[in-house]
């Protein structure tokens, strides 16, 4: 299964990205000088180019794409679905503005059928979940339950506070802010739409290895 990193025009990481287990590194223009000032050589720059104004990269497989009906993170994503990866690890889909941390989301659901998207940032792994997830090495680490905008019979197992059904609306009750006690997590619903957060701190707030 082809896997690929993309950074995109959010706060960069802190931590050091292991890009060895990956098949190429993707970046958004607005993104371009933020991968070189943490370290990463990026494959392929796709975007507008309202923020490089040299398309002329050395080494860097430049894609422009000048349609402003779709957003650059929108845009990487259609090249790497039409390219045939099936993982991507976003960095940068956090921080700064909030509002294009919301249309990020937005955007990666309609991609959820066709790739697995996994956000990253300093804090936590999030991403939209299947109908039926394992997640493993959870214990002692939060996980956040979150319905975009509602997520219907919600089961799960390993959760300090279990949920037995329960329908989770953005309006009403969500599942926030509940932890891990077991090392595997196992979460199920029926309908809609469920974002899950796990933490890379454990609850005692030590960085989880």
């Amino acid at each position: 299964m082809k896997k690929a990193l993309l950074l995109i025009n959010g706060l960069p990481p802190k931590e050091k990205i292991n890009i060895e287990k990956f098949d190429a590194v993707y970046c958004t223009d607005g993104a371009y000088q933020k991968a070189l000032e943490i370290g990463l050589k990026p494959d392929v720059v796709v975007g507008d180019f309202d923020s490089i104004q040299d398309l002329n990269i050395p080494d860097v497989e430049v894609l422009h794409r000048p349609d402003q009906d779709f957003t650059d993170f929108d845009k990487c994503l259609a090249v790497l679905k039409k390219r045939d990866f099936k993982s991507i690890d976003v960095y940068g889909a956090t921080g700064l503005e909030h509002d294009h941390f919301l249309g990020n989301l937005t955007t990666a659901i309609h991609y959820k059928n066709d790739m697995r998207i996994s956000f990253h940032d300093d804090f936590s792994v999030f991403f939209f979940t299947e109908k039926n997830i394992l997640i493993k090495n959870t214990k002692n680490k939060m996980i956040s339950l979150y319905p975009f905008p509602t997520a219907e019979k919600v089961h799960s197992k390993g959760l300090f506070y279990p949920l037995n059904g329960m329908d989770l609306d953005i309006t009403g009750r969500i599942g926030t802010r509940n932890h891990a006690i077991e090392d595997n997590v196992e979460i199920s619903y029926d309908k809609g739409e469920l974002l899950v957060f796990v933490s890379k701190y454990l609850k005692n707030g030590e960085k989880s290895k």
